[in-house]
């Protein structure tokens, strides 16, 4: 019963990402937030890593450019793509467009790898894209032919092209290092490209100045945000297995809509509600269609 709870913890974790990100990108840069959250998870990390592990494992020669990989795709350009975006858009929007994270993760996986895709994971992809559609452009498609979607829906976009890649690459990494291992070195790596583009953003100086609520944000993605969440999602994955454990993930943006109503004050239009509806049935049909094919 605690693993369903702590589960459910995490998807709310996890859409709460997108309240702190909103509010932590309004006073600083993309750079800096980024850094200062990966430098408080990198911490915890390779201190959780310890105690479970007891040693932080050296990559192996085979392992250093795909880790390099997984720093550049997951930490560093995610999360500046994340917080630009999120200067832009709001969170709930957000939520819902990298909410199709699984869905195209499932199809490059297909395209790359040649797995066949059953009739259920196809008709969930094409639903969620269309969901993600009706949320980029607002309801209205028109606009999309006319150049009329904003910049912030793309680079939040881009934010799922990152995760794509990270995850494909990761694939290779773990079956040579543990989940732990390979994020904690992901995470420092993806933290030391981050600072020097802090540094010429002027953080020294700026980090000072930032409000309690900037700092409070970044305390959250980097605890819970990353850390908590990972640690948690993983141990649902080992007790009830990636299959039921992946379910949870439908409910991130269903609390990060919720939530971004309640503190941020976001309306709650119409497109926003379709596309999250569309979005949300793609995304349970695309998993029960690829838990179905493996």
């Amino acid at each position: 019963m605690l693993v369903y709870v702590k589960l459910t913890l995490t998807a709310v974790f996890w859409g709460g990402t997108f309240v702190a990100g909103r509010i932590v990108a309004m006073e600083t840069g993309p750079f800096s937030a980024a850094f200062l959250r990966f430098l408080t998870a990198s911490v915890c990390l390779v201190l959780i890593t310890m105690k479970v592990e007891g040693r932080i494992s050296p990559p192996g020669k085979g392992q250093v450019v795909p880790l390099i990989l997984l720093g550049l795709t997951g930490v560093f350009s995610y999360n500046v793509l994340f917080f630009m975006g999120l200067d832009r858009i709001e969170a709930s929007r957000a939520s819902l467009i990298i909410a199709n994270n699984p869905v195209f993760i499932t199809l490059f996986s297909a395209l790359i790898y040649r797995d066949r895709l059953p009739p259920a994971a196809i008709l969930g992809i094409l639903l969620s894209v269309t969901g993600a559609g009706v949320v980029i452009t607002r309801g209205d498609p028109v606009q999309a032919l006319q150049g009329g979607v904003g910049m912030g829906e793309l680079l939040i976009f881009g934010c799922v092209l990152s995760w794509v890649a990270y995850s494909l690459i990761g694939k290779t990494v773990l079956t040579t290092l543990s989940p732990l291992s390979a994020v904690t070195w992901s995470s420092l790596i993806g933290m030391g490209a981050l600072l020097p583009f802090a540094c010429l953003e002027g953080m020294p100086r700026a980090v000072l100045r930032y409000s309690a609520a900037t700092w409070t944000g970044i305390l959250y993605l980097g605890l819970f945000g990353t850390v908590a969440g990972f640690v948690w999602y993983y141990r649902g994955i080992r007790e009830i297995g990636p299959a039921r454990a992946s379910q949870f993930i439908n409910l991130v943006p269903v609390s990060a809509i919720l939530l971004a109503a309640l503190i941020l004050h976001e309306p709650l239009s119409l497109s926003l509600l379709l596309g999250a509806a569309l979005v949300l049935t793609g995304i349970t049909l695309t998993n029960r269609g690829a838990s179905a094919r493996s």
